[in-house]
């Protein structure tokens, strides 16, 4: 759809008030409180934004093969309500309190033993803050998240506020990507594990289309050049929420090293987007509720555009 509204326009879920008052709400009311709550929240978000109604029925008709019901969207919305407010729990007390299985640990400790440094690609799909449970379970391995703080800045100084060291610890991806690149580089040389999400765009960032769920979508170039320029291990990381305290963190090896080559960079990055949308598509069938992209996501007539170079597209 052509004429859709970036996601980056889209307004903030929530001031800096409403925030503040989640927050009060769940750390001094506890969890059990706090999740009570998110029944009349839910439903409240659920009449007043139109533009993520419109966007859950479009994905779950994908998923589905047929428009979904009033509840079904419902579902998708509490589903990220919770998440959300776990997200203040993580940050604020780690595990405690949740359970979290953990799917191919062995993997990427074998690769973090090897020091070179990890870059873990995620999607907005269940908890991406799971992810700090391996932080736990090896506290010498620093992890840097590359996140967008100009995109939610009440939520980026709610988050910060609850776990200093965790804000320290973000690489800005509003500064720039050049900035991205280097700081990236700087922690994989330390050994540390680099994070960051693969299924959505920025305003200005290039985009190539690949099939998911039966249609052309606009996934990023940025982060597989981002692998092609650090030369590191990379794994899929899905923090999957199971309802309840209960998530699933999985990691999946992806490549020993992304090779990009520039004679034929578009037809290489085709192929690492459509291992990486498959490998969606197939979380995304397992638990359909579990995926947060209330955006327009497929566009009508997507093509490739320009071959993008390195610094633009990284």
């Amino acid at each position: 759809m052509g004429d859709a509204t970036h996601w980056r326009e889209q307004r903030e879920g929530g001031g800096r008030f409403a925030l503040r008052l989640i927050r009060a709400l769940a750390l001094h009311g506890g969890r059990r409180f706090a999740r009570i709550l998110l029944y009349p929240i839910t439903l409240y978000f659920f009449l007043r934004r139109g533009t993520e109604r419109r966007a859950s029925r479009q994905y779950l008709t994908r998923v589905f093969g047929h428009p979904p019901g009033a509840w079904a969207m419902l579902r998708q919305f509490h589903g990220y309500a919770a998440t959300t407010l776990d997200r203040v729990f993580l940050l604020a007390r780690g595990e405690r309190g949740f359970d979290i299985e953990v799917e191919g640990l062995a993997e990427l400790e074998r690769r973090l033993d090897e020091g070179r440094g990890v870059l873990l690609v995620g999607s907005h799909q269940g908890s991406f803050e799971a992810l700090r449970a391996v932080s736990t379970r090896r506290p010498g391995v620093p992890l840097r998240v590359v996140l967008d703080k100009g995109k939610t800045p009440a939520m980026t100084e709610l988050l910060e506020a609850l776990a200093p060291d965790v804000g320290r610890a973000v690489i800005d991806a509003s500064h720039g990507g050049a900035n991205v690149v280097l700081a990236a580089a700087e922690a994989c040389r330390e050994g540390a594990m680099v994070a960051l999400l693969a299924d959505r765009a920025g305003e200005h960032e290039a985009q190539r289309p690949v099939d998911f769920l039966g249609a052309p979508a606009p996934l990023p170039v940025g982060p597989w050049l981002l692998a092609n320029a650090l030369k590191v291990p990379v794994l899929l990381c899905f923090g999957l929420y199971l309802g309840g305290n209960r998530y699933r963190l999985v990691f999946e090896p992806f490549a020993e090293c992304v090779e990009i080559p520039r004679d034929r960079r578009g037809p290489a990055l085709d192929a690492v987007l459509a291992r990486y949308a498959a490998r969606l598509e197939h979380y995304v069938r397992v638990l359909p509720y579990n995926w947060f992209n209330f955006h327009d996501f497929w566009v009508e007539g997507a093509s490739a555009g320009p071959d993008p170079t390195p610094n633009r597209a990284a």
